[in-house]
């Protein structure tokens, strides 16, 4: 008799949360990194198929011997690119780990969701099926979605991540309540609403007890990296002057033309619910740190970094990417905050990765920290985190939030998603990492210093490119970030131009 997705679950071991076992893991893990969220906010992510392949740095898991990994993808991942990252781990033989990973692919690199994708194909499912051995196996995924719910009662396999019951503590809504909750400062905001008439009456009320706003965010409640984030001036529609009435009415007009980068975003409201935010400004230094956690099966909360975001896109709400750790101004702040909502996440039964984003500013030289929202689930600052546990055997020191390798030196990292240049498009992954050969751009660990790259899949259509670039201090990891990426962009150019490669040539 099929057991149902609770009774699943229950089957989930505490060692099972943990990258490192310490060699004594005896499990397999089935790796489905599958987008599995809002397709039209999806559509805005330039190749985000190609995005899958981000989750490549969990196959740390396979430093344990006793560790099978099963990663599948929409397309067959090159050799090139998953020998790249085995071959980043220490103390373990690429040839040993090559052979307890198994590599699947649904071979539709249409932009649905991988998971959607692999419960139309039953032959597929059963394949991997009979690879995983029964009652050491779990699922891992980039989030947890009702498709992924789908897969692990199909697969008769336990998934380690939160119960899509629970999403709502994963919304914007939800996270404000868990601030509340947990006594996590958060800026003054609206109730969530589902039509414009109230969102404008959402918006008045919000200005009336905070007549010194000069702007506002409307955020959807299921929006991710921003996307679904956009601001509202204050100052042009002079409220101050106006009576209630005309209050709303200027700002019904002005939401009619809100900038939101998600297409049909007042569709989205109506299912999804949306709600009005201060926007957070003033001090002379403002930041977006975000702190994320793991929550292990037993309801273990394990704190494992701390981030500056890297925001842009056209209204500055758009993650492009980070770096480790975050201002020591605040960052055990951060992390007194993020084991509070974890705690709090545990005690609702969540599993696995969460996040919450802050707003800091500092203010006659104090800083002042605002949680702006919680996620439930890996995000953008997961593989980089992922990356620098792959590449040492360190661990975070809970006492100062730095990372230490095993000599007791601190690493840092800059990491991005977003590595664009038109000079980068047509290279092949091949070509890439000729240049960071010929360069020398490549990770050493006796420096600890260097890049490692992901997104390869991005490179020639879109000349895209995503890469973490580590150091001993933030200054290095800074300046080995802008050498990559300037050596990276010079050699693609000569590339292009059809210059020859150093050293190449009559021999």
């Amino acid at each position: 008799m099929a057991l149902s997705f609770q009774e699943l679950q229950a089957q989930l071991q505490p060692g099972w949360g943990c990258e490192q076992s310490g060699g004594s893991g005896q499990f397999d893990v089935l790796v489905v990194p599958s987008l599995s969220m809002d397709q039209a906010l999806m559509a805005l992510v330039t190749g985000a198929h190609h995005y899958e392949e981000r989750q490549l740095f969990s196959l740390i898991r396979l430093r344990d011997p006793g560790v099978r990994a099963i990663y599948v993808t929409s397309k067959l991942l090159p050799e090139l690119v998953v020998d790249a990252v085995l071959e980043l781990m220490p103390g373990v033989p690429t040839s040993h780990a090559r052979r307890r990973l198994h590599l699947f692919d649904t071979d539709d690199a249409s932009n649905r969701p991988l998971t959607e994708k692999l419960l139309e194909r039953p032959a597929l499912l059963k394949r991997i099926r009979d690879l995983l051995r029964p009652g050491r196996s779990f699922i891992s995924c980039f989030v947890v979605t009702d498709l992924e719910k789908r897969l692990s009662e199909q697969l008769q396999v336990p998934l380690l991540g939160t119960d899509p019951a629970l999403g709502y503590w994963g919304s914007k809504a939800g996270s404000r309540a868990l601030f509340e909750r947990c006594g996590v400062p958060h800026p003054p905001g609206s109730a969530l609403v589902h039509n414009p008439e109230d969102l404008a009456e959402a918006a008045a009320e919000l200005w009336e007890a905070h007549p010194q706003l000069r702007r506002c965010v409307v955020k959807l409640n299921e929006g991710v990296s921003g996307e679904g984030n956009a601001t509202l001036n204050l100052e042009p529609l002079a409220l101050a002057g106006r009576s209630a009435r005309e209050r709303r009415q200027a700002l019904a007009a002005a939401l009619a033309q809100l900038p939101m980068p998600a297409e049909g975003w007042r569709e989205l409201m109506a299912q999804q619910g949306a709600l009005v935010e201060a926007w957070l400004e003033g001090g002379d230094a403002l930041s977006s740190p975000s702190v994320q956690g793991t929550i292990h099966p037993g309801g273990r909360v394990e704190l494992v970094s701390t981030h500056e975001q890297i925001l842009g896109g056209a209204a500055g709400q758009t993650y492009l990417g980070c770096r480790f750790p975050a201002d020591d101004g605040y960052r055990l702040e951060l992390m007194h905050h993020g084991e509070a909502v974890g705690q709090a996440l545990a005690s609702e039964g969540a599993l696995e990765r969460y996040a919450v984003d802050f707003i800091a500013r500092r203010i006659e030289g104090r800083w002042d920290l605002q949680a702006i929202e919680v996620n439930l689930r890996q995000g953008g600052t997961t593989h980089p985190t992922m990356a620098l546990r792959a590449i040492t055997t360190g661990e975070l020191d809970p006492a100062t939030g730095l990372f230490l390798a095993p000599t007791g030196q601190p690493v840092y990292y800059s990491a991005t998603d977003n590595l664009t240049h038109p000079q980068l498009r047509g290279l092949l992954p091949a070509d890439l990492i000729d240049i960071v050969a010929e360069a020398d751009l490549h990770y050493d660990p006796a420096r600890l210093r260097g890049s490692v790259f992901h997104l390869l899949g991005c490179l020639s259509e879109y000349g895209k490119l995503g890469m973490t670039c580590f150091g001993r201090s933030s200054a290095e990891a800074e300046a080995v970030y802008r050498a990559t990426a300037d050596g990276l962009i010079a050699r693609a150019s000569d590339l292009q131009a059809g210059s020859p490669a150093p050293g190449s040539g009559p021999g």
